[in-house]
């Protein structure tokens, strides 16, 4: 891991202005702590504020940025404006970050900023991220992948490093909880963001909702199913107080991208 950012360092020395796309993730949050060490006060975080981001994410990266003193802006990204997002396709997340990286774009042109940093890591090779080709068509640099650091490495860097979000939860956009092929709609979005506010609070170290319209389909870390089972009802008053008619748990326990199984059940069948 020392070579892996010592390699990550050397990345960003070769840079002179970034800008960091600061999502408040640990990911985001990791590249951010690491451009600033090396880079100082020529590092600007940007966070985008959408329809489908969470009022307290956005929050959190305007605190962990005053924290760390970097200089910050929020831009506003109109996701629900982009016909090809709300139809939610399987190439959704791409649209999504094209709509993203455009404006960061046009924001670094405008400052004569040469490179924009995201926070993709080496795990994030091995699922299907249509984003990953808005990232390319937009030269966006993924130090993490090309210093070869994975999840794990990174979070045992952070801490090291006193980064206060070192072991923060994964968070994906919430229209990853929504299948494809099903309109993503605010309503659903609410549904979802109030629903997982609430179920945090009994303590889970991980959690999704999957919204398959009547049912809510909940995902929690395999050792935590015996807990949301002695939580069932507590758990089904919650969602069926937000809309949801039936309340499910998954017994495969959460799972990154599991709403991309079915597509590849298509492929193999």
């Amino acid at each position: 891991m020392e070579r892996k950012k010592a390699q990550l360092y050397a990345i960003l020395r070769e840079m002179d202005r970034v800008i960091v796309a600061f999502s408040a993730g640990i990911d985001s949050t990791f590249v951010l702590k690491c451009a600033q060490e090396v880079l100082g006060g020529n590092v600007l975080a940007v966070t985008a504020a959408s329809e489908t981001f969470p009022e307290r994410e956005l929050q959190e990266a305007i605190d962990l940025a005053k924290q760390f003193g970097v200089r910050h802006e929020v831009v506003q990204i109109k996701e629900m404006a982009n016909p090809d997002f709300v139809s939610n396709n399987p190439d959704r997340c791409y649209h999504c970050k094209a709509g993203l990286y455009h404006t960061l774009t046009a924001l670094a042109q405008e400052r004569g900023i040469q490179h924009i940093l995201d926070g993709a890591n080496m795990d994030d090779l091995g699922d299907y991220r249509p984003g990953r080709r808005a990232a390319k068509e937009y030269a966006i640099r993924s130090v993490l992948q090309e210093a070869e650091i994975f999840k794990a490495e990174l979070r045992v860097m952070a801490r090291e490093m006193g980064v206060p979000n070192w072991e923060k939860p994964s968070f994906a956009c919430l229209s990853s909880r929504i299948p494809y092929g099903s309109l993503i709609t605010l309503e659903k979005v609410g549904q979802l963001d109030r629903g997982e506010e609430k179920l945090r609070k009994f303590g889970f170290k991980q959690i999704r909702i999957r919204h398959h319209d009547q049912i809510a389909r909940v995902e929690v870390l395999p050792e935590e199913l015996g807990k949301a089972v002695e939580l069932a009802e507590k758990i089904t008053e919650i969602l069926k107080g937000e809309g949801f008619t039936y309340v499910t748990l998954d017994l495969q326990g959460y799972r990154s991208g599991s709403m991309n199984e079915a597509l590849r059940e298509k492929s193999n069948a």
